[in-house]
């Protein structure tokens, strides 16, 4: 029961949730459906005899209202269906219709009556029994990739349109008694959104657009820019150099200096080469 008062609540504040010049449009319908509904209980005129005494009362002329209404004798009978059908497409995004439906049942009740309310609601529950049994063999459907009709939500979108269509007459009543006691309610504070608390370093290290992000001081003055310290590329390690490849030296005939097995010992002298060279030198060193 209190869920139900909820959506009722919810579906009324809905139905004023509208741009303004949809809220004129609803506030003047709401007004004339209310006064043909309550007329009923009097002396049952016409949605146009309504707008007949309205104008009289202000002085203007009425010829033209009386003209259309003996066009429309016997000839705006099936606008009540026409009507019934608005008020069950009615959402509560597009709530127009619900206003052209009332337009409608209104008309068509020149020609037939008050009975053009019950045309409309019988039109408007057969197409809801129409689509409630197209909706039976999709109620275990699971919705993926594909439009489907299930019996759950087929039955809330039908009482939706039959709520948003059946507060049209109240609408004007309401905004009425809205208007006079606002300057007297009380109404709740309004719960903030959560703040999402950023680090002192997040918000001085993230960059913007326009450059490094400057913080400020606690006493007001700008600080410097925040910069970004130097990276800095480790040196590359020392390889020695290979040696450089050096041609050998000429040999002469008996010289075994180059001979691994004769390389001279640092601790020995080395021997002072002679001032004879040549075949001589090579003789001696044979005979030794």
């Amino acid at each position: 029961m209190k869920e139900h008062r909820r959506e009722l609540v919810r579906l009324c504040r809905c139905a004023v949730a509208r741009p303004r010049w949809q809220l004129v449009a609803a506030a003047v319908v709401s007004v004339w459906s209310l006064a043909w509904v309550v007329g009923q209980v009097l002396h049952r005129p016409s949605p146009l005899d309504v707008v007949a005494s309205a104008a009289r009362w202000a002085g203007v002329p009425v010829g033209w209202l009386e003209a259309v209404a003996d066009w429309c004798g016997g000839r705006t009978g099936f606008l009540a269906v026409v009507g019934g059908l608005l008020w069950a497409v009615t959402t509560e995004r597009r709530q127009g219709r619900a206003l052209l439906g009332w337009v409608a049942v209104m008309l068509a009740a020149e020609s037939v009556g008050y009975g053009a309310v019950r045309h409309a609601l019988l039109a408007l529950g057969g197409f809801l029994l129409v689509v409630v049994v197209l909706s039976l063999p999709g109620r275990r459907a699971f919705v993926v990739d594909r439009v489907a009709l299930i019996p759950r939500d087929v039955l809330r979108a039908g009482s939706t349109a039959l709520a948003l269509a059946a507060v049209v007459p109240l609408v004007a009543p309401g905004l009425a008694v809205a208007g006079l006691l606002s300057p007297y309610v009380t109404r709740p504070p309004r719960p903030r959104a959560p703040i999402t608390p950023v680090r002192a370093d997040a918000a001085e290290s993230a960059p913007s657009p326009a450059g490094p992000a400057s913080a400020a001081s606690p006493a007001g003055a700008p600080r410097a820019a925040a910069t970004t310290p130097p990276v800095h590329t480790p040196a590359p390690a020392f390889t020695p150099a290979a040696p450089a490849a050096t041609a050998p030296l000429p040999r002469t005939p008996g010289d075994d200096s180059a001979h691994p097995l004769k390389t001279p010992r640092a601790d020995t002298p080395a021997e002072t080469p002679s001032a004879e060279s040549g075949p001589r030198a090579g003789e001696r060193a044979g005979r030794r």
